[in-house]
């Protein structure tokens, strides 16, 4: 299994000659490495509706025919789109033939704007646990720190977890790393930092703050294999 980070919260995955794409916010994401063309995948997992996550997830869609698991909400929304979409529930778990998928809650809010400037309410967020080739990722997708982590740490082993520490609108380093603690995932890399001069933050200084060999900062284009 191949996972490389390409900045924010985007996150892709390469299992089972399957290739699965997180948060794809691409276009307007300064720090990213992808191209909305040159992007080919089979499925997009999305962690909630906020426009820094659903990113061109239809011209992805689109382009590859490729299924989009979604919270319930919003993957109704995008199904009024014209795309395939797979809708979920936090505390749910789907197989698919890639790998499993189950949402855990997240503390934060889920809401689409369009060009009009409406702001469209597309249900709970939620952080994702995928699951193949025997390893379980866990993407925290936007969320504060809530004490439920040391469950998820202690119902699942996790082999990496992406946690996002820019503060602001989401947990800050302090916050993650306990998360960290709480979680007992094998490898920790932050995500969803310094897209925004609001969330601005050192990724390294997060790390210190893990036991050694827990941290890991990925740049975008930079990859894990997990054998």
């Amino acid at each position: 299994m191949k996972i490389s980070y390409h900045g924010h919260s985007v996150v892709q995955i390469e299992t089972n000659g399957t290739k699965v794409i997180i948060d794809p916010f691409i276009n307007g994401n300064e720090l990213t490495d992808l191209k909305v063309e040159d992007v080919k995948v089979d499925a997009i997992l999305l962690t909630h509706g906020h426009n820094d996550h659903v990113g061109d997830t239809v011209e992805i869609a689109k382009r590859n025919n490729a299924l989009v698991i979604a919270p319930f909400e919003l993957a109704t929304y995008l199904s009024y789109k014209g795309i395939q979409t797979h809708a979920m529930h936090i505390g749910g778990a789907h197989t698919f033939d890639f790998g499993k998928v189950k949402l855990t809650q997240a503390f934060h809010g889920s809401s689409y704007s369009d060009e009009q400037q409406n702001i469209i309410y597309t249900g709970m967020p939620s952080g994702i646990l995928f699951t193949a080739e025997g390893k379980t990722i866990y993407h925290a997708g936007d969320t504060a720190l809530f004490s439920d982590m040391k469950m998820i740490g202690e119902r699942h082993e996790i082999d990496v977890a992406f946690l996002p520490i820019g503060d602001n609108f989401t947990m800050g380093p302090e916050d993650a790393s306990d998360a960290a603690k709480w979680l007992k995932a094998k490898r920790v890399v932050p995500i969803h930092y310094n897209t925004f001069p609001v969330i601005q933050q050192n990724p390294h200084s997060f790390v210190q703050l893990l036991p050694e060999g827990v941290g890991k900062v990925l740049s975008p284009g930079e990859s894990i294999e997990l054998s």
